[in-house]
């Protein structure tokens, strides 16, 4: 299971990775596989600002529908539009094309009370 230690991580198993004042966020490969196979991404939150832990989207794989949790408060300013064709790419390639929005985050040091990859497989091997 691959856990890229430059990532920071949540216990409802999203990633966020801060590039500049963007924040770029996904689902772990360790979620997409507890999941299956992603048939819909749906996430209506472009343009709100939303506060950390609210959800801001849907991951539909064949036989439920799992609820998107943002890692920190921040304004979600792109959702990645290949996801609409190739929702799979969260199975692919969940921390490179399977991203699913990027964030400007409120504040840059909440991204410190997260998890760090040790932390995050604790939480994964309990």
């Amino acid at each position: 299971m691959n856990i890229p230690q430059e990532l920071k991580y949540t216990n409802e198993h999203e990633w966020i990775r801060l590039e500049g004042d963007v924040a770029y966020v996904g689902i772990t490969d360790y979620a997409q596989e507890q999941l299956g196979d992603i048939v819909f991404v749906d996430i209506p939150s472009v343009g709100e600002t939303l506060e950390a832990g609210e959800i801001f989207g849907t991951i539909e794989v064949v036989k439920t529908v799992s609820d998107l949790f943002i890692p920190v408060a921040g304004e979600v300013i792109e959702q990645n539009e290949a996801l609409e064709e190739n929702p799979e790419l969260v199975n692919t390639d969940p921390y490179g094309q399977g991203w699913l929005i990027k964030i400007i985050p409120s504040s840059v040091e909440d991204l410190d009370d997260l998890l760090d990859a040790d932390s995050y497989k604790a939480v994964i091997n309990a």
